[in-house]
Protein backbone atom coordinates (compact mmCIF):
# COMPACT_ATOMS: atom_id res chain seq x y z
CA UNK A 1 0.00 0.00 0.00
CA UNK A 2 0.91 3.93 -0.02
CA UNK A 3 0.45 4.61 3.97
CA UNK A 4 3.88 6.34 4.31
CA UNK A 5 4.90 6.49 0.88
CA UNK A 6 6.08 9.93 0.35
CA UNK A 7 6.87 9.99 -3.18
CA UNK A 8 5.50 8.39 -6.90
CA UNK A 9 8.96 6.66 -7.11
CA UNK A 10 7.98 4.66 -3.92
CA UNK A 11 4.83 3.38 -5.26
CA UNK A 12 4.61 3.15 -8.89
CA UNK A 13 3.51 0.01 -10.07
CA UNK A 14 4.97 -1.40 -13.42
CA UNK A 15 1.66 -0.51 -15.69
CA UNK A 16 1.14 1.29 -18.93
CA UNK A 17 -0.65 4.36 -18.53
CA UNK A 18 -2.98 5.36 -21.60
CA UNK A 19 -1.88 9.39 -21.61
CA UNK A 20 -5.71 11.02 -22.72
CA UNK A 21 -6.51 10.84 -26.57
CA UNK A 22 -9.65 13.33 -25.88
CA UNK A 23 -8.45 16.41 -24.14
CA UNK A 24 -11.90 17.55 -24.19
CA UNK A 25 -13.09 20.68 -22.45
CA UNK A 26 -16.08 20.90 -19.57
CA UNK A 27 -18.17 23.42 -18.35
CA UNK A 28 -17.91 23.96 -14.88
CA UNK A 29 -21.27 24.45 -14.26
CA UNK A 30 -21.82 20.57 -15.26
CA UNK A 31 -19.20 19.53 -12.57
CA UNK A 32 -21.39 20.89 -10.00
CA UNK A 33 -24.17 18.98 -10.87
CA UNK A 34 -22.75 15.37 -10.75
CA UNK A 35 -22.60 14.96 -7.19
CA UNK A 36 -26.66 15.23 -6.92
CA UNK A 37 -26.50 13.29 -10.28
CA UNK A 38 -24.70 10.56 -8.77
CA UNK A 39 -26.01 10.40 -5.14
CA UNK A 40 -29.85 10.44 -6.70
CA UNK A 41 -28.62 6.75 -8.62
CA UNK A 42 -27.08 5.38 -5.81
CA UNK A 43 -29.85 2.51 -4.68
CA UNK A 44 -27.36 0.40 -2.28
CA UNK A 45 -26.13 4.04 -0.79
CA UNK A 46 -29.98 4.55 0.07
CA UNK A 47 -30.39 1.05 1.71
CA UNK A 48 -27.00 1.19 3.71
CA UNK A 49 -25.40 4.18 3.97
CA UNK A 50 -21.84 3.16 3.65
CA UNK A 51 -21.54 2.20 0.33
CA UNK A 52 -19.06 4.06 -2.37
CA UNK A 53 -19.54 4.87 -6.16
CA UNK A 54 -18.09 5.23 -9.54
CA UNK A 55 -19.45 6.70 -12.48
CA UNK A 56 -18.95 7.84 -15.73
CA UNK A 57 -20.60 11.06 -17.43
CA UNK A 58 -20.65 12.29 -20.77
CA UNK A 59 -20.41 16.18 -21.86
CA UNK A 60 -24.23 16.59 -21.51
CA UNK A 61 -24.47 15.05 -17.44
CA UNK A 62 -25.78 11.91 -18.85
CA UNK A 63 -24.88 8.91 -16.75
CA UNK A 64 -22.89 6.29 -19.32
CA UNK A 65 -22.03 3.76 -16.31
CA UNK A 66 -22.26 3.47 -12.67
CA UNK A 67 -20.96 1.13 -10.14
CA UNK A 68 -20.94 0.86 -6.22
CA UNK A 69 -19.03 -1.54 -3.65
CA UNK A 70 -18.35 -1.34 -0.08
CA UNK A 71 -14.62 -0.23 -1.06
CA UNK A 72 -13.94 2.64 -2.97
CA UNK A 73 -11.14 0.83 -5.39
CA UNK A 74 -13.82 -2.11 -5.93
CA UNK A 75 -16.27 0.47 -7.47
CA UNK A 76 -13.88 1.44 -10.08
CA UNK A 77 -12.40 -1.59 -10.68
CA UNK A 78 -15.73 -2.83 -11.55
CA UNK A 79 -16.51 0.07 -13.68
CA UNK A 80 -13.15 0.17 -15.95
CA UNK A 81 -13.80 -3.87 -16.37
CA UNK A 82 -16.81 -3.46 -17.35
CA UNK A 83 -15.47 -1.00 -19.64
CA UNK A 84 -12.85 -3.73 -20.67
CA UNK A 85 -14.99 -6.65 -21.16
CA UNK A 86 -16.85 -4.59 -23.56
CA UNK A 87 -14.03 -3.35 -25.32
CA UNK A 88 -14.63 0.27 -24.60
CA UNK A 89 -10.97 1.71 -23.32
CA UNK A 90 -8.98 3.82 -23.64
CA UNK A 91 -12.19 5.71 -21.66
CA UNK A 92 -11.14 9.15 -23.11
CA UNK A 93 -14.34 10.95 -23.93
CA UNK A 94 -16.10 10.73 -20.04
CA UNK A 95 -16.26 12.28 -16.87
CA UNK A 96 -15.29 10.04 -13.43
CA UNK A 97 -16.67 10.78 -10.43
CA UNK A 98 -15.66 8.91 -7.35
CA UNK A 99 -17.79 9.15 -4.40
CA UNK A 100 -14.91 9.56 -2.20
CA UNK A 101 -11.34 10.70 -2.11
CA UNK A 102 -8.62 10.48 -5.21
CA UNK A 103 -5.98 8.04 -3.96
CA UNK A 104 -2.88 7.90 -5.67
CA UNK A 105 -4.17 4.02 -7.01
CA UNK A 106 -7.73 5.23 -8.05
CA UNK A 107 -5.34 7.99 -10.32
CA UNK A 108 -3.14 5.21 -11.84
CA UNK A 109 -6.29 2.96 -12.65
CA UNK A 110 -8.32 6.01 -14.44
CA UNK A 111 -4.32 6.51 -16.04
CA UNK A 112 -4.64 3.02 -17.24
CA UNK A 113 -7.92 3.20 -18.82
CA UNK A 114 -7.28 6.31 -20.85
CA UNK A 115 -9.66 8.81 -18.61
CA UNK A 116 -9.04 12.41 -18.58
CA UNK A 117 -11.36 14.02 -16.02
CA UNK A 118 -11.60 12.64 -12.63
CA UNK A 119 -13.56 14.33 -9.93
CA UNK A 120 -13.78 13.52 -6.55
CA UNK A 121 -16.65 14.74 -3.76
CA UNK A 122 -13.56 14.07 -1.09
CA UNK A 123 -10.39 15.19 -1.27
CA UNK A 124 -7.56 13.84 -3.22
CA UNK A 125 -3.92 12.61 -1.66
CA UNK A 126 -1.08 14.81 -2.29
CA UNK A 127 0.46 11.77 -4.20
CA UNK A 128 -2.84 11.75 -6.62
CA UNK A 129 -2.58 15.09 -7.50
CA UNK A 130 1.63 14.40 -8.43
CA UNK A 131 0.49 11.75 -10.26
CA UNK A 132 -2.68 13.67 -12.23
CA UNK A 133 -0.19 16.64 -13.24
CA UNK A 134 1.99 13.78 -14.59
CA UNK A 135 -0.53 12.03 -16.93
CA UNK A 136 -2.26 15.02 -17.55
CA UNK A 137 -5.50 13.85 -15.87
CA UNK A 138 -7.65 16.51 -14.85
CA UNK A 139 -8.16 16.36 -11.25
CA UNK A 140 -11.18 18.06 -9.38
CA UNK A 141 -11.38 17.62 -5.90
CA UNK A 142 -13.88 18.59 -2.84
CA UNK A 143 -16.93 18.35 -5.56
CA UNK A 144 -19.46 19.91 -4.29
CA UNK A 145 -23.03 21.70 -5.49
CA UNK A 146 -21.67 24.86 -5.37
CA UNK A 147 -18.11 24.64 -5.29
CA UNK A 148 -14.75 22.31 -6.10
CA UNK A 149 -10.80 22.46 -6.30
CA UNK A 150 -8.88 22.13 -9.13
CA UNK A 151 -5.42 20.22 -8.81
CA UNK A 152 -4.15 19.31 -12.23
CA UNK A 153 -5.13 20.34 -15.75
CA UNK A 154 -6.95 23.61 -14.90
CA UNK A 155 -7.72 24.89 -18.38
CA UNK A 156 -9.67 21.80 -19.19
CA UNK A 157 -12.38 23.49 -16.42
CA UNK A 158 -14.32 26.48 -18.53
CA UNK A 159 -17.06 29.01 -16.83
Amino acid sequence: GVCGKASIELVRTACETLNPQNAFEVKAELLLNLPQLLRDQQASFDHTGGIHASALYNIKSETLELFEDVGRHNALDKLIGYKWHNKVIPINDSILLLSGRASFELIQKAGMAGISIVCAIGAPSSLAVDLAEELKICLVGFLKENKFNIYSESHRIVE
